[in-house]
């Protein structure tokens, strides 16, 4: 788990570090307080054989990247942290304070000195294998897919029979990308009415292409995601994700060409909970289907809402958008009219998208109503544009069309027909035919009839 643990206060004429002190004229040094920071904060993609580029375990890893440390920290562009600190209190933050990223401008700016050995702390230690211990299940994608040289990114979805013979309850998945090199993330989702077969081509093992989601298919349910840095975690106890007996399991995986021919075998663990499950988790997703922005407009405002039919307790929140957008913020307003802040990015990156878990729960009573606002840049100033010139652009799943889609991932108490209704406001079909097939009279049992 990533956490910040050096802290860096000024107090003329000495500076207090971690507990302890130096003096002002003391210059920093990468094994005093450079290697703690990156150790904490950068080495979990930052090492051999992960997600990042290159390693900063070493000082020669660090000293030769120095000016690039200092500048993309200052830029907060790393580590990867999008949300707004006072818009919301969120796991696994990946940010630095103004104290640590201050650190590496000034260690670059006293000649990158390496310090004594003895101030340098013991590497980081990551867990072997899988980090959430012996999976309940564990699915390979069939064989090997070829990724090209180069050319367009490519959104590939794999159908992998789960073979389960009873319904069970997902806590969390955990993914383990076959190639790190092109693998730029995954999304994981459950097909109980095997939806995914019949869009598979003569090779079946080879899935099948998308442009992005699942093509069209609704799943019965999301079972999670992956993107580089993510921390699998597991659901609170007696909070889980319904997965019917026999059901294929989607993954959808987005490649990134790396500039030679690659090929990826990736594979996912499947968790379930052990005890009896009384809730289940309900993506809610706040959506505007209408979505239009006109060539050339520079900051375009959409909106989408919903209103809690019941009582919620809001787990996380994951906002989405393509090439087009530049900022997004939710709000909950309560039944009484006070405005709750759940997440605000305020530089969106496509590239950087994760599912944000509060440290603590969120309650929404019912008839609160979350909204969400997100602005666009269609014009020639945004680079990311993928249209020049510009053009109209509207809803639609390939990356160079737009969407605002923000889940709200929320647990109800699953009695009555608190759940169905949430489902079915929320307009997800496939999800509310999940709720009414795994009857909550019959939890536990394998021989369910749909209604």
């Amino acid at each position: 788990m990533m956490r910040i643990s050096i802290s860096v206060v000024v107090v003329c004429p000495v500076l207090a570090f971690a507990g302890r002190t130096f003096a002002s004229d003391m210059p920093l040094t990468f094994n005093k307080h450079v290697a703690p920071i990156l150790f904490d904060h950068c080495a979990e993609c930052h090492r051999p054989n992960e997600i990042g580029p290159f390693s900063l375990l070493s000082y020669q890893d660090a000293k030769k990247r120095a000016r690039q440390l200092a500048n993309v920290t200052d830029r907060r562009i790393m580590p990867p942290w999008k949300p707004h600190d006072e818009w919301g209190d969120f796991q696994n933050a990946r940010k630095l304070t103004d104290s640590q990223i201050a650190v590496f401008q000034n260690w670059l700016d006293a000649g990158t000195p390496e310090g004594e050995a003895h101030d340098l702390p013991p590497l980081p230690r990551f867990k072997d294998g899988w980090k959430l211990g012996e999976p309940d299940l564990v699915l390979t994608m069939p064989k090997a897919f070829d990724v090209p040289a180069d050319g367009p990114d490519i959104y590939r979805c794999f159908v992998i029979p789960s073979t389960l013979t009873d319904n069970r309850f997902v806590s969390a998945v955990e993914f383990r990308p076959g190639n790190r090199r092109v693998v730029h993330h995954a999304l994981f989702y459950s097909d109980a009415w095997k939806q995914g077969r019949r869009k598979l081509g003569p090779d079946p093992d080879a899935g099948f292409s998308v442009k992005e989601g699942l093509g069209g298919i609704i799943p019965s349910s999301d079972l999670g995601s992956w993107t580089p840095g993510s921390t699998p975690r597991l659901l609170p106890e007696g909070v889980g994700i319904p997965l019917q007996k026999s059901s294929d399991i989607l993954m959808q995986v987005h490649y990134h060409p790396s500039g030679k021919p690659e090929t990826d075998q990736s594979t996912v663990a499947v968790y379930f909970q052990k005890h009896a499950v009384a809730r289940m988790l309900v993506p809610v997703p706040l959506t505007n289907f209408k979505l239009s922005i006109p060539a050339g407009a520079q900051r375009h405002r959409v909106t989408a809402s919903f209103t809690m039919p019941v009582d919620v307790k809001v787990l996380g929140i994951q906002p989405h958008m393509h090439l087009l957008g530049r900022e997004v913020k939710v709000e909950a307003v309560l039944p009484d009219g006070q405005r709750l802040p759940m997440i605000r990015i305020d530089d969106w990156n496509f590239n950087w998208q994760d599912r944000y878990v509060y440290r603590e729960m969120i309650a929404l009573p019912k008839g609160t109503r979350v909204e969400c606002e997100a602005i666009y840049d269609n014009s020639t100033a945004n680079p990311l544009n993928p249209h020049q010139p510009p053009r109209d652009v509207r809803w639609g799943e390939a990356t160079a069309d737009e969407m605002l889609l923000c889940a709200v991932y929320v647990i109800t108490e699953r009695r009555g027909d608190d759940v169905p209704l949430l489902l079915k406001m929320a307009a997800i079909p496939g999800l509310a035919r999940q709720w009414y097939f795994e009857s909550p009279r019959r939890v536990g049992s394998s021989t369910r009839s749909q209604k």
